[in-house]
């Protein structure tokens, strides 16, 4: 989105809101590099002192991370994933445990909330995952659980789950060169469109505890009636 100058009231906190809307949109992907102070300045149209400022408390919360000598860059989409990048630097075993309770919940509550725009566009996941090229599966697949939580209609949830997309997206990509790794997910949306709750539930965990089984340390989870 394009930047706008700002009023001059308040210059810090709508720095931010402009920054971090800049972020959220994906204009600024995570892991790629700012515009410069100078630029930055220019287009918002305030002192460096603010946009340092902005900058800091952006850095702060996670969203940005300033390189000394080299620049800013995007380190999170949102305050919530840059909290939980922190606590997810954890192993793969882990993060396919708190994958499976945010999935399994996410796909339980979709059997019943979702809409038809839902069904179409976890529809056209499959088609497209099944069809895609190997170097675009990840994203594919990890755009599909999103869209299945999204489906649960549950705000709360939904931001859980994309505070920790980054994280998700790297178990996909670690996961799918094991033989479980890839799997069709067709009953899960037969599931959802049926409105069957407890299939849907099963059908979001049963590929995760297949992969969680062949891993050392996990003491096995329990399935979903």
């Amino acid at each position: 989105m394009p930047l706008a100058t700002t009023r001059r009231t308040g210059l810090v906190d709508q720095v931010i809101e402009q920054l971090r809307a800049s972020v959220a949109s994906g204009e600024w992907p995570v892991g790629t590099k700012i515009p410069t102070e100078p630029e930055l300045a220019d287009a918002l149209g305030v002192g460096r002192n603010t946009l340092r400022e902005a900058v800091r408390a952006l850095a702060h919360s996670g969203i940005l991370e300033v390189r000394q000598g080299d620049g800013t860059y995007v380190r999170a989409t949102s305050e919530v994933s840059g909290a939980l990048r922190r606590l997810c630097s954890a192993e793969l075993r882990e993060v396919l445990q708190v994958r499976r309770c945010l999935e399994v919940e996410g796909a339980r509550l979709a059997a019943t909330a979702r809409t038809d725009a839902d069904l179409a566009e976890l529809r056209a996941f499959l088609d497209r995952t099944a069809t895609c090229d190997p170097a675009d599966f990840v994203r594919n697949d990890t755009a599909f659980h999103l869209a299945v939580v999204r489906a649960s209609h549950n705000s709360v949830l939904i931001e859980l789950y994309r505070g920790l997309i980054e994280a998700i997206s790297a178990s996909v990509a670690t996961a799918s060169t094991r033989p479980n790794g890839k799997v069709s997910h067709r009953g899960l949306v037969d599931a959802i469109a049926a409105g069957d709750v407890a299939r849907a539930g099963r059908e979001a965990g049963e590929f995760l505890d297949a992969i969680l089984a062949e891993m050392p340390g996990t003491e096995g989870t329990a399935s979903t009636s």
